[in-house]
């Protein structure tokens, strides 16, 4: 990062939304330390999380090199040491470089939006399915009753949606779903399979 960059700086709170998904930023953010949550925000709330960042680490630079707006939602998970970049004063370092090096970062830039675009489009289109897919994986045969199935759940929710990259929120609410549509019961520690064939469905088994 050139040292003339490194004046306009700040730090950010737990909770400071840096990137707002479909926006253009002001701003090219550099995160000289802390940690950010990437995913898609729904009604303030990170309903799908793609990943974290940690500085330090460029945020949001492949956008503004292909002057596209952000694919994701971005929070500080921790507080957050941020230098901010002025969009315009970006711009313009990026017209002093040769036009081969302009050419291989545009690429490099393409290349991630495309991969983010993805896994954008998974995540906001099967949170349902790959629930129902962890739910089959994890079946075992019902206590007391060999010929049914069930899922007991060693682990806490909040530990489960992130290995399914979705909010514990919307793991709660897909599992009430998937009780509405009479695909699963129980509410404890312990999910009975009522309708497995109905899950394979809607997981594309």
């Amino acid at each position: 990062m050139p040292s003339d960059w490194l004046t306009d700086a700040c730090t950010l709170p737990v909770g400071t939304q840096l990137l707002q998904r479909a926006s253009i930023a002001p701003d090219v953010l550099y995160v000289d330390s802390g940690r950010v949550s990437l995913g898609l925000i729904e009604n303030g709330v990170m309903v799908h999380q793609m990943g974290t960042i940690e500085g330090p680490s460029w945020l949001n630079a492949s956008y503004a090199v292909l002057g596209r707006p952000s694919s994701v939602d971005a929070v500080a998970e921790t507080t957050v040491y941020v230098h901010r970049v002025p969009l315009q004063q970006f711009e313009a370092s990026l017209s002093e470089l040769s036009s081969t090096a302009r050419t291989v970062l545009h690429d490099v830039a393409h290349a991630h939006y495309l991969q983010t675009e993805m896994a954008v489009s998974r995540l906001a289109k099967d949170a349902e399915a790959r629930c129902a897919e962890w739910l089959l994986r994890h079946a075992e045969p019902a206590e007391g009753e060999p010929e049914k199935l069930a899922v007991p759940l060693r682990q806490r929710k909040r530990m489960i949606a992130a290995q399914l990259g979705i909010a514990p929120e919307t793991f709660s609410r897909v599992l009430r779903h998937l009780r509405e549509r009479q695909l699963i019961s129980g509410s404890g520690r312990t999910l009975n399979l009522i309708n497995p064939h109905g899950l394979r469905t809607l997981a594309g088994a």
